[in-house]
């Protein structure tokens, strides 16, 4: 996740007794989709109880993921769920939060990573404007996958009329390219 610099430390979100998010930034109210999109954003936020000052903010990411599981951006499967339930008061609980954090960095690596060796793998070759398409619609299709996705992305560019041996060549070679970058990075 990206981080926006804030020299005065996170923005202070307060929750009202009517439930209502004031944004102590922008003097304004908000609303949990705007703390989602901060979110995405890598806005350093912290929530907290307007009349306590306790920090609620766990609470109230909770509650995003779960206004979103319900829109149908459901991105936490079942047997997941009942796993992550079955650890609560388990002897390993303690150790599951930096597991699960651990696990989302590498996550957000690995995806950048292979990004990079797609895109390196093809940057002077023959291949590289069906690379770039073929890497639009990974992306598309990584987008699709993320919370407030638009479903009506633009569908990517048709590709010229080519000879089934004309592609199987091009896969090959990509293939082997691929496979080069992987050999690299491990």
């Amino acid at each position: 996740m990206k981080k926006t610099a804030n020299p005065n430390g996170p923005v202070i979100i307060k929750k009202y007794a009517n439930r209502r998010l004031y944004n102590t930034e922008t003097s304004s109210y908000i609303t949990l989709d705007h703390l989602a999109a901060m979110t995405r954003e890598g806005r350093d936020f912290k929530v907290v109880d307007a009349k306590t000052e306790e920090d609620i903010t766990h609470n109230v990411l909770t509650q995003i993921i779960m206004e979103e599981e319900a829109r149908g951006q459901t991105l936490l499967p079942v047997s997941f769920l009942r796993q992550l339930i079955a650890l609560y008061g388990d002897s390993m609980q303690a150790m599951v939060p930096g597991y699960l954090e651990a696990s989302m960095d590498s996550f957000r690596r690995n995806q950048e990573q292979f990004k990079s060796a797609v895109e390196g793998a093809f940057a002077n070759s023959p291949f590289a404007e069906l690379a770039k398409r073929n890497m639009a619609m990974f992306e598309a299709a990584a987008e699709a996958f993320k919370p407030g996705a638009n479903a009506a992305a633009p569908a990517p560019a048709p590709a010229p009329e080519r000879s089934k041996d004309d592609e199987i060549a091009a896969l090959k070679a990509q293939l082997s390219a691929l496979k080069d970058q992987v050999d690299k990075l491990s």
